[in-house]
């Protein structure tokens, strides 16, 4: 060692310290791996919390649509489009006319049949009226006949009666005659101044006398009683013969024309009846020719499914409209939060115009056929969510209307908005998160509703000014060196 000294050997220099940073760093690279795996452990984690835990407790969803009823408008006949009104997004009003449908190719076989037979019962009416007429005319003059010949017969039997009673007193006397003469001879015998034979003619004389009287008598009684009956109008006797088939021939031809007034009643009702059907028919057929497809409400045109020229059927759905006053909200919630959102619970409302509502129902599920009843249909849940059906309040809504511009339209049917139980506590956490990217675009001075572009432009300028900030002249690693040339091309694309 002596020699080597005293060949001049001289001491080296302390090595510098600089080789030992290196090693720190090959010490801290995987404490930064490790920090860095438990930081997106730690995120991914949180996501999947807030992505399963909150929407089962929250008091909040955003899964919440404006819907409305929707009113289908139907074509009520066959027929091809003549003019269409109705434009989708359009105001409409009540009873205004939204499409004019035609039909010329109409079956017209019912209508002539049914005006054949109210021909054919015209006619018959007619006939019949005729032999009624004629029936009556023909009783009228049979009357008349009737009633001349039994005047002729009164006067007859009047002079009858009056000869008769004439030739009864005539009767009459030559019985007391007769009767005083055998009361003599009845007296001579007595005195034996006449024989007894001679009382025999005469009282046979007297007794021939009163039987004449009794024939009298018969006659003028039986003239009577013909008289009697004809005032009553019973013809009865050979004088009275003709008279009595005058009567029954009247009798007869009365009885038809009761039979043709009948007849007649009946024919009229019928003919009523055709007429009847002949006019509802023609109704039917005048509705069927055209009509007009009107609106039961105000409200907005959803959507048109017809065009002018297009052949439709009884039936197919010409447009839809949306009555917006009656809009409701449809918001998704869990089934644990079913007992707090019961009927009657006040919820406020965010987006959409309303501010405030009150759940009118809960349905667990809900099907196509319900759907088709408004305008946007309920959105899909998942397991173990219900739908809350919330109706607006009356003073929010018409506010809403009022103040109504182009960024929140009158009629929100298909907004998305906000549900938020009132009292609530746990809130949603896709509303957290969508808030607190608005709050940082509105820190960063930027628009909130375009954050994801001026994020991106504000990140990349900030990126370039800090690699252009620094110093030429300090040392960087030699894997520093390699990378910040790409890193200003990135920043400059």
């Amino acid at each position: 060692m002596t020699d080597r000294f005293d060949a001049g050997f001289k001491p080296s220099p302390a090595p510098r310290s600089a080789p030992e940073k290196p090693a720190v760093r090959r010490h801290r690279h995987p404490v930064i791996l490790r920090v860095s795996a438990i930081g997106v452990a730690g995120i991914l984690s949180a996501l999947m919390l807030t992505a399963v835990v909150p929407p089962i407790v929250a008091d909040q969803s955003d899964r919440a649509v404006v819907d409305a009823p929707v009113m289908l408008l139907t074509s009520p006949i066959a027929g091809q489009v003549e003019t269409l009104t109705a434009t989708p997004g359009g105001e409409v009003r009540s009873s205004d006319r939204l499409a004019q449908i035609s039909n010329s190719r109409l079956d017209r076989t019912t209508l002539i049949s049914l005006e054949e037979k109210a021909g054919d019962a015209r006619q018959k009416l007619d006939a019949t009226r005729a032999k009624h007429q004629s029936d009556i005319a023909y009783v009228s003059s049979l009357d008349e006949e009737i009633g001349g010949q039994a005047g002729q017969l009164k006067a007859q039997l009047q002079s009858q009666i009056e000869e008769l009673r004439a030739r009864v007193a005539q009767s009459n006397a030559m019985s007391s005659e007769k009767k005083a003469i055998v009361d003599r001879q009845n007296r001579m015998v007595a005195r034996d101044a006449a024989s007894v034979e001679m009382l025999k003619p005469t009282e046979q004389q007297y007794a021939a006398a009163l039987h004449d009287t009794d024939a009298q008598n018969a006659r003028l009684n039986q003239k009577l009683a013909q008289l009697k009956a004809l005032n009553a109008g019973i013809y009865v006797g050979e004088d009275l013969v003709a008279l009595n088939m005058l009567n029954q021939k009247r009798r007869d031809i009365d009885l038809d024309a009761r039979r043709m007034e009948i007849e007649e009643k009946q024919q009229s009702a019928v003919l009523d009846d055709l007429e009847g059907l002949i006019k509802s028919e023609r109704a039917r057929l005048a509705r069927l020719a055209s009509a007009d497809v009107l609106s039961p409400g105000p409200g907005k045109v959803l959507a048109v499914g017809a065009e002018t020229g297009r052949h439709v059927s009884a039936g197919d759905t010409i447009a839809s409209v949306v009555d917006c006053d009656k809009r409701f909200v449809v918001a998704i919630f869990s089934y644990r939060q079913g007992e707090q959102m019961k009927p009657g619970t006040k919820v406020r409302i965010d987006g959409g115009g309303f501010h405030a509502g009150v759940v009118s129902a809960v349905l667990p599920k809900t099907s196509d056929k319900v759907d088709e009843r408004f305008a946007v249909p309920f959105p899909q849940t998942e397991r173990r969510e219900l739908y809350v059906m919330i109706t607006p309040d009356a003073p929010a809504e018409q506010a809403a209307v009022a103040l109504a511009s182009a960024a929140t339209p009158a009629c929100t049917v298909g907004q998305w908005v906000t549900v938020t139980r009132d009292n609530g506590v746990i809130p949603s956490m896709s509303v957290t998160w969508r808030r607190l990217g608005h709050l940082v675009a509105s820190l960063t001075d930027l628009d909130p509703s375009e954050p994801d572009a001026a994020t991106r432009r504000a990140g990349v300028t900030k990126l370039d000014d800090a690699l252009r900030s620094q110093p030429a002249l300090v040392q960087q690693p030699e894997l520093d060196e390699h990378w910040l040339p790409a890193a200003r091309a990135v920043s400059a694309q």
